[in-house]
């Protein structure tokens, strides 16, 4: 599988946004697969189900930004490692539901590398700590990763965000995706001083298993 990973640093959403369709539209079935790792300045986005009523709090300093993924709403900012994987669905031979579960299965055993043990929720994509976990009891159930995908042309664009040290203020104003009183908890909450690099490379090893 030939797979080329760039390391995009902190970048705008909105133009990474479309950047993400641009090489989706034009892109040939000879086209190498890519996986985007980086950062976002401060961000809400509200996928195409969203419920704007889920910002029950907006901010003048965190702007909305409707998308075309699946899901609901959700925020990204610094101190997140967010994964955007522009894969032809089609070549891999696999569909969306078991591209989801392929990812989910890598933030889990990333976690779990850090001590952490998390699982799936039925019905509620995205990756939340176990209540066997061994951490404070109102962490358990806590989300502390987000999926939202978006396939044209049977291709994949978006894709996850893991929580390290994030703004979990930020999360206080919306509901998270759609779900009013979710709990969501970063990485440094739970005690893992790991830096972000370390994380990262963690999360990529473990997308490379899943998806070669």
């Amino acid at each position: 599988m030939n797979l080329l990973v760039k390391h995009l640093g902190v970048a705008g959403y909105e133009s990474t946004y479309q950047a993400m369709r641009d090489f989706t539209q034009m892109r040939t079935s000879d086209t190498p697969d890519e996986i985007w790792v980086l950062e976002h300045p401060p961000v809400f986005t509200l996928g195409l189900a969203g419920d704007p009523g889920n910002l029950h709090s907006p901010s003048s300093q965190i702007p909305l930004v409707r998308v075309d993924r699946g899901g609901e709403i959700t925020y990204h900012g610094p101190g997140q490692i967010v994964v955007y994987l522009l894969l032809d669905l089609r070549r891999l031979g696999i569909f969306v539901k078991e591209l989801v579960i392929r990812i989910e299965q890598a933030l889990i055993e990333t976690l779990a590398d850090f001590g952490i043990k998390a699982e799936r929720h039925a019905g509620a994509p995205g990756i939340y700590i176990s209540q066997d976990s061994g951490v404070a009891p109102e962490h358990h159930g806590a989300k502390i990763a987000a999926l939202g995908l978006k396939v044209s042309k049977g291709c994949s664009y978006h894709g996850l965000a893991l929580n390290v040290a994030t703004d979990l203020e930020a999360f206080g104003r919306i509901h998270p995706c759609g779900y009013e009183g979710l709990k969501t908890i970063d990485m440094q909450t739970l005690g893992i001083k790991d830096n972000r690099d370390i994380i990262s490379q963690a999360l990529l090893a473990h997308l490379r298993e899943q998806l070669i």
